[in-house]
């Protein structure tokens, strides 16, 4: 049974006090006391411990343990785990943390550790939020906050992700009893946050070409053919070209901050057939690489290391385009930019114009599914595929259709 007394007393300077004591006791026959200072915090708080002590859902640290110290626990957790290197890379616990630490959480400790021009101020945070108090309403008026600031579906989505998982950490510390974010989910307008993707034209891709030279071709071709990733491509070896069975294997990748790990999914880890040409370019190109045993990088920088991807955009790939664009104003051409992943989703897209199964797509993408090759590609592959099935559905359950339609017209 929870009460509620009155408690008067004077400090040490003769000041008179009073407050409101609720006293319980939880399932586990454990007794409890709280203050406060009026009584309908009081009254509001034994409505709240009663019900949670009847429903098995009370935990006495949550009343008294914040969302930012589930932060700071979860945090924790990701950086012993990947300091033990246990599938949590440095790229990934950094983008976890700016996260909760932009957003959820935010403190001025980690924002002044960002560059002023990556730095995101975000007032709407929930960290000072007790767990007993981190409902599922509170959650979803944090959704709506941050939309309301500006920040997109997709990102908003990112975010209230690693919330769950840093409150399902709290779960299973027995802090809480259930996660609050696990049933929230963010709707934005139609087509928001769309993962559907443009590929660059060939005649945009053979301008951009034109203008590379050396490795920078190379790498552009063979990523624009096998739709590796960069992160993949960087971390691809000699050993992991078949030149006699014309593929590719890929089960690797190295991040922004130049640590080599596996493929973001066991999905990723796969061979991609290469065509002739690209085996010819790629074999030349091993022919005049100054080392090209089993285990050096296929494209090592001057000392034999991983290629820098921000230093690769902004030295090689945009003078690059801006070459290209020139080069088709001045000759009265139109020229689209594009990014390097681009030419992963180029790669991707002449695969379904060839005629590949989108089953054949999802595994030469490496995709950890095929829902997410159709959401992002399955406005690619062509319309008349899809009516020839349903015309062969149709003959099979009614006959021929030249038959049907002669039928009809007798019957009028």
């Amino acid at each position: 049974m929870a009460t509620i007394t009155k408690r008067k007393w004077k400090t040490s300077k003769g000041v008179e006090r009073e407050a409101w004591v609720l006293a319980y006791t939880d399932a586990g026959g454990k007794r409890h006391k709280e203050q406060f200072e009026k009584k309908r915090d009081a009254e509001a708080r034994r409505t709240e411990v009663t019900h949670q002590v009847v429903s098995g859902t009370y935990r006495a640290d949550a009343a008294s343990t914040t969302i930012d110290e589930a932060v700071a626990d979860y945090l924790k957790l990701l950086a012993d785990r990947r300091d033990r290197g246990e599938h949590v890379t440095e790229h990934y616990y950094r983008t976890v943390e700016g996260q909760l630490r932009n957003y959820v959480a935010p403190t001025e400790e980690h924002r002044a550790k960002q560059p002023e021009k990556t730095r995101i101020i975000f007032d709407g945070g929930i960290g000072a939020v007790k767990l007993s108090q981190a409902s599922a309403k509170v959650i979803g008026d944090f959704r709506d906050r941050l939309r309301a600031a500006g920040v997109g579906v997709v990102t908003t989505r990112r975010i209230l992700g690693s919330l769950s998982r840093a409150l399902q950490n709290a779960v299973g510390n027995d802090l809480m009893a259930i996660n609050p974010a696990a049933t929230i989910r963010v709707t934005g307008k139609r087509g928001e946050g769309s993962k559907k993707v443009i590929s660059p034209s060939k005649a945009d891709l053979a301008a951009a070409l034109a203008e590379a030279v050396g490795s920078l071709r190379v790498r552009m071709r063979l990523s624009a053919s096998s739709g590796v990733r960069a992160s993949e491509l960087y971390a691809l070896r000699w050993k992991h070209a078949a030149f006699n069975a014309g593929e590719l294997t890929v089960d690797g990748r190295v991040d922004a901050y130049k640590n080599e790990d596996t493929t973001k999914s066991t999905a990723g880890i796969r061979r991609v057939p290469l065509s002739s040409a690209m085996l010819a370019e790629l074999r030349a190109w091993k022919e005049a690489a100054m080392s090209s045993e089993a285990e050096d990088l296929i494209f090592p920088n001057a000392k034999g290391g991983f290629l820098d991807h921000k230093n690769i955009l902004k030295r090689e790939f945009r003078p690059l385009l801006i070459a290209a664009a020139k080069k088709a104003t001045d000759e009265g051409r139109k020229f689209t930019p594009f990014n390097w992943h681009a030419l992963r989703h180029f790669a991707i897209s002449t695969w379904i114009e060839a005629g590949m199964q989108p089953k054949t797509v999802q595994t030469f993408a490496g995709h950890s599914s095929l829902a997410v090759t159709m959401s992002r590609y399955g406005h690619m592959f062509p319309s008349d595929t899809h009516r020839n099935i349903m015309d062969q559905i149709s003959t099979s359950i009614f006959g021929d259709g030249a038959q049907m339609a002669h039928e009809a017209e007798e019957a009028l």
